[in-house]
């Protein structure tokens, strides 16, 4: 399922395909019942409006997660770019050969989280995160002896600075998994199937069959869409852009 829901494009094709099967085998289903008569039908027509309702409903929470989930993203970056900042300034309290060198690690740092936003695959993913540790590890191991030769409170910022760094890094991270769960998808696209194929079996007989069986499976199709958009970080064209990260690399300049 991960798969789809990180193709977007991929989720909707597939979504109303397969919808628009659960109509056509409603139409053929209905075929072998006898003509109910009104009191059957008009219990058919609040069964099904009710599971069009309950699948409304459940596509409009799950929309509700995917954007609460986006905007916990945007707003792990914005975070991520404050602790940055106010950590590059704090280095001032170092000597100034040790400033200078966490300065160049904390720049390249920032570089690499910038990238961390951009459209990277797998084994481009392992890589940076691999760079990433060492410069976490870097950073870490130039505050902490200055820190122990001089444990004062000014020290203590400069450490509480760092650990900031670090943990905004990864309270980003865990933003980035943060998303809808696999039953939520699965529940949806069960009562979808189900309310086409209620669709198929209510619409034998019109003169507008083939066009009310392919309506709903466009719809929900693209409604499944954007909510993948939304929910999936790297897939789909709705992303989190790093806009405060790079702000904050221009305003510090080479390094």
């Amino acid at each position: 399922m991960g798969f789809v829901t990180d193709h977007p494009v991929v989720l909707a094709v597939v979504s109303a395909i397969a919808m628009w099967i659960m109509g056509r085998l409603g139409i053929a289903l209905s075929r072998w019942q006898r003509p109910g008569e009104a009191e059957v039908r008009e219990t058919f027509n609040v069964v099904q409006g009710a599971t069009l309702t309950l699948l409304g409903l459940i596509i409009g929470f799950s929309f509700s997660m995917a954007i609460s989930r986006y905007d916990q993203r945007k707003n792990y970056e914005e975070a991520e770019a404050n602790a940055i900042g106010t950590e590059y300034v704090r280095l001032d309290f170092l000597q100034p050969a040790d400033a200078g060198k966490a300065r160049a690690l904390l720049s390249e740092y920032l570089r690499l989280r910038i990238r961390y936003y951009g459209p990277l695959g797998p084994e481009q993913l392992r890589q940076l995160d691999v760079q990433k540790n060492a410069a976490q590890a870097a950073l870490w191991s130039i505050v902490t002896p200055p820190a122990q030769q001089q444990p004062n409170p000014v020290m203590a910022l400069v450490v509480s600075g760092m650990n900031d760094v670090l943990n905004s890094e990864g309270y980003t991270q865990a933003a980035w998994w943060n998303r809808i769960p696999t039953a939520a998808w699965i529940l949806m696209f069960a009562i979808a199937l189900a309310c086409n194929l209620m669709l198929g079996i209510g619409a034998r007989g019109s003169s507008r069959e083939p066009v009310l069986l392919l309506v709903l499976p466009v719809i929900i199709g693209i409604s499944f869409m954007l909510i993948a958009d939304i929910d999936s970080p790297r897939g789909g064209l709705i992303r989190v852009v790093p806009q405060n990260l790079t702000a904050l690399a221009n305003s510090l300049g080479p390094h």
